[in-house]
């Protein structure tokens, strides 16, 4: 990606002016990009500014709770992706939108001051996206989000340009439906041109991030939804949002094995839908504290998350996404057979980043770099790669 191109194209013909120092954030942000080269990772999702209240309890319907602190941080679920392959080493870039309010500055600011590439992050006026965030005592949480920033997302042909360059695109399914559809076809016309010039195309990572009351009017819709079922190098889905979808767990691994399975060998003339490997494409489902389910070759297979003591959830998906990214795509992993032993190492580093992430308050200060997640594995006897 050409991360020199500066502001005109992130912002949109309707934003209007912004402010100075989100001004001078953005050049910092782009002038780091521009030193750093081409991102490797492009993440499509939010940068949104996290409203924490400690409370006593998540209150039931009608009930109420105690928050004994209140405090803010940064996340959004495309934020938290980048930032957590940046902290690994990896070479992250961010297409988003925020806000041209104290919130929108806010999170400029504190990514001019990381690794990942911001140059792609548009400003717009609409209020900027934050999440209200409740969490207990046993780091169990429930979120709300408001704010238009993000849902007003506008894909630049500059940022459409960059997935050409990039090894993966990844993609919430809190982005608006239009650009959910944009990055699916761009990616699609890639696999197109790969086919003829032989060239390696973007892999696709989507990640069924809410349930799809949530998303309806928001987000990515159902049909685009399964358009990416199909077409997705690597789909990843929680514990809420795969059975809401699919209507049940059980429902979720079937109808995945089932679309890997149909995906195996055809190309409906457009080449290979993945260059990484006869096991692809691959998709996990996780069940916080009680494990994961991987799904590669329409066979599935069973892990267990790592015990740890846990302070804060929030954002422990975002990190195990982004360790499945860094393993089996950045890595260039490609196993040769679908069974346990072979998916394994991917999912145990994945796991072990989510694990880490969870020992600390909010999600982007706990985000581990790689060799926490080494150290980590190694007191349990896993090498480095995740591997025993």
């Amino acid at each position: 990606m050409n991360a020199g191109s500066g502001s005109d194209d992130a912002r949109e013909s309707d934003d209007g002016a912004t402010e100075t120092d989100a001004d001078n954030a953005r050049e910092t942000a782009a002038s780091h990009a521009a030193a750093a080269g081409s991102s490797a990772i492009l993440s499509v999702g939010a940068a949104a500014i996290d409203e924490w209240y400690a409370v006593s309890n998540l209150p039931a319907p009608d009930g109420g709770a105690f928050a004994h602190e209140v405090t803010s941080a940064f996340g959004g679920v495309g934020a938290n992706v980048a930032v957590a392959l940046d902290r690994l080493g990896r070479d992250a870039g961010l297409v988003s939108r925020v806000g041209n309010d104290e919130y929108g500055r806010r999170a400029l600011a504190y990514l001019a001051e990381t690794g990942v590439d911001a140059s792609h992050v548009a400003v717009g006026d609409d209020p900027h996206t934050r999440s209200l965030i409740l969490c207990d005592p046993d780091g169990e949480r429930a979120i709300v989000t408001a704010g238009e920033s993000f849902r007003g997302l506008r894909l630049g042909d500059d940022a459409l340009a960059a997935m050409a360059d990039a090894d993966a695109v990844f993609l919430t399914a809190y982005a608006p439906d239009r650009a959910a559809r944009r990055v699916l076809d761009r990616v699609e016309s890639l696999r197109e041109s790969a086919a003829e010039s032989g060239d390696a195309p973007p892999a696709l990572v989507f990640d069924l991030s809410g349930p799809v009351e949530e998303l309806v009017g928001r987000g990515t819709e159902p049909e685009t939804i399964h358009r990416f079922l199909h077409r997705a190098d690597l789909f990843v889905a929680d514990g809420v949002a795969a059975p809401a979808f699919f209507g049940s767990a059980a429902a979720a691994v079937e109808r995945i094995a089932d679309a890997q399975t149909r995906a195996v060998g055809i190309d409906s003339g457009l080449g290979p839908r993945s260059r990484r490997g006869p096991t692809w494409p691959r998709a996990v489902l996780t069940h916080g504290a009680d494990g994961m389910t991987a799904i590669t070759g329409g066979e599935a297979a069973e892990f267990d998350a790592f015990d740890v003591e846990t302070v804060d959830t929030t954002g422990a998906g975002d990190a195990f996404t982004a360790g499945l990214i860094d393993r089996w795509i950045a890595e260039g992993a490609e196993e040769s057979s679908a069974d346990r032993d072979a998916v394994a190492p991917g999912v145990r580093f994945a796991a072990a980043v989510a694990a880490i992430n969870c020992t600390s308050r909010f999600t982007q200060p706990g985000l581990p770099t790689r060799s926490e997640v080494e150290s980590f594995l190694a007191e349990g006897g896993i090498d480095p790669d995740g591997s025993r």
